[in-house]
């Protein structure tokens, strides 16, 4: 049974108390939110006009660094090592080694790696934090740097905000090429209880190797950052295989769509200034499809990290976790295993016999560039792109049944 309940008169109620009564034309003002895609949700239209995928060239700039694909490694200690570096250079991308990670904290971090790799999962995260209360030293930052450039390849390293204006001199004198300042969320304006934050105008002036500035998702900061005169931005907050930003804090934007407002702040800065500064999507990218639906959104490259620790260059043994999965008091990651199921040569060129996507990335981006007409990465950027929710199931019917045996 229903009871009803009787309640006092609203205007007389609010008249006694003083309150106007509320007017009945009156309309609220609610927060509206906007829609935002991730690769799952869209498609790209192919092209008028096909070419042969071996016209087309996929070649990344970063300052006066040149490379033959758009593919870098994310700065993750179970992706890249000083070999890995190496190795990733010679197939004609970049890897970005952690200056705050267990190459800079042990001069052997090879049983550290071997106990994450035998941990339980609820063990996992408290052997990473224990881990890395040890310190950064100054003398393994610049030997990290010397093997990576004794190697051949182009050194690349990285900081966060808080550790950049003092290393940032060191990096440079010990022969790094590139310098990556990454975090979860930065800004070209910050406030803090320090007397004067890291400022990347000031930087500039100490010193000469190019910057790389991370992480946004959206146009207006990242205009800003790009007047401070970094070399490259890095997109993406919260999708990584190891990231639990997104669930820990709430934050972050589909990659399609930070991708899309990101390319518009890069081609207005251009617009303004006369400079191009490159994009780079970061994380969350898992087959080719992936890597040619960022570009195709405007991107310049892509940044990856699980698909790399599932290599056996890869350090990690299999196993992989995210830079604030450490965190003493907030743990923004966790341990995930992919296992050591490829090597670099076939994630990157192939030959695969996979048919779900995750070998042979550079073959299915230049692929996709040929049947959209696309000659170079900025022609594919123009690409069209549609609304596609649907897209990896429709017609599928035998796949899922097959995938259910």
């Amino acid at each position: 049974m229903t009871t009803a309940v009787s309640l006092p008169n609203a205007a007389s109620e609010h008249s006694e108390r003083g309150h106007a009564p509320l007017d009945d034309n009156f309309v609220p003002q609610f927060k509206q939110l906007r829609r935002a895609y991730g690769f799952d949700e869209v498609a790209i239209v192919p092209g008028d006009v096909t070419i042969n995928p071996e016209l087309v060239e996929m070649g990344l700039q970063i300052g006066p660094h040149s490379f033959t694909i758009p593919f870098v490694a994310s700065a993750m200690d179970a992706v890249v090592d000083p070999t890995f570096a190496v190795a990733m250079h010679r197939a004609g991308g970049l890897a970005v080694l952690n200056l705050e990670g267990v190459w800079t904290k042990y001069d052997d971090p090879r049983p550290m790696l071997e106990e994450m790799a035998s941990a339980s999962r609820n063990e996992a995260t408290a052997i990473l934090q224990n881990a890395y209360q040890a310190p950064m030293r100054d003398d393994l930052i610049a030997k990290r740097i010397r093997e990576i450039k004794d190697g051949g390849a182009i050194a690349a390293v990285s900081v966060t905000p808080m550790q950049t204006k003092r290393l940032a001199p060191l990096i440079q004198d010990s022969g790094a090429d590139i310098l990556v300042v990454q975090s979860t969320v930065t800004t070209a304006r910050h406030e803090s209880n320090s007397i004067e934050g890291l400022r990347f105008d000031k930087l500039f002036k100490n010193i000469r190797i190019p910057v790389v500035v991370g992480n946004t998702v959206g146009f207006k900061a990242t205009v800003e950052i790009m007047r401070t005169g970094v070399a490259a931005v890095l997109v993406g907050v919260g999708p990584g295989a190891a990231c639990t930003s997104r669930e820990v804090l709430g934050i972050g934007v589909p990659q399609v769509t930070a991708t899309i407002e990101c390319a518009a702040a890069r081609d207005y800065y251009y617009k303004e200034s006369g400079r191009y500064v490159p994009i780079i999507t970061d994380g969350g990218i898992r087959t080719g499809g992936d890597v040619c639906k960022c570009i195709a959104s405007g991107s310049d490259g892509v940044m990856m990290g699980s698909p790399f620790a599932g290599t056996i260059e890869a350090p990690g043994r299999g196993y992989h976790w995210g830079m604030a999965t450490p965190h003493a008091n907030l743990p923004r990651g966790t341990r995930v295993q992919v296992g050591v199921n490829t090597t670099l040569q076939k994630l990157l060129y192939g030959p695969t016999s996979r048919t779900d996507g995750t070998e042979n990335l550079v073959g299915a981006l230049r692929t996709a560039m040929g049947m959209c007409g696309a000659h170079n990465v900025r022609e594919f950027q123009q690409a069209e792109m549609i609304i596609a929710p649907s897209i990896k199931t429709e017609g599928k019917i035998y796949q899922f049944a097959q995938a259910g045996e």
